[in-house]
């Protein structure tokens, strides 16, 4: 590990705009490329999202982890904790288009676009406790010539 950083917020809407962009401000020393950045930006989003959403039902009395670091192979490596309701059926919560949420206001597409978005990643809960999503995603060359 080269150098990592570990933020806590409380699980307030408005918070997510600011973990989105601390951690794309953390990754930038690595040069990403743009689309990388918005990747990353939107992965940090869904994860934070579901803490306060789901993971907190949008008390916002909860804290949230964000936890982040990266290796000198431009690995990346990205946690987000809550230490909320948790999941009962993780494999269920992975489908797309499931929510727990409100069919009008959720698409259920949050842990597709994590996966989509990065190489690897890993949800663990426990019900009562709360949930860990950890991404993984090993940058480009950047813009190096």
């Amino acid at each position: 590990m080269v150098n990592k950083i570990k933020i806590e917020f409380l699980s307030l809407s408005v918070n997510e705009s600011f973990a989105r962009t601390a951690v794309a401000g953390f990754f930038s020393e690595l040069d990403p490329t743009i689309e990388e950045i918005a990747e990353i930006k939107t992965s940090v989003s869904e994860a934070v999202s579901n803490a306060i959403i789901h993971g907190y039902k949008s008390e916002n009395t909860g804290i949230v982890t964000v936890e982040c670091s990266y290796d000198e192979n431009r690995k990346i490596v990205i946690s987000v904790q809550d230490n909320g309701v948790g999941i009962e059926d993780i494999q269920k919560a992975r489908e797309p288009l499931f929510t727990t949420g409100s069919p009008e206001e959720r698409a259920g597409m949050g842990f597709t676009v994590m996966e989509s978005f990065t190489d690897h990643v890993e949800v663990t809960s426990k019900l009562g406790e709360g949930t860990k999503v950890l991404m993984i995603k090993k940058l480009d060359a950047g813009y190096e010539l």
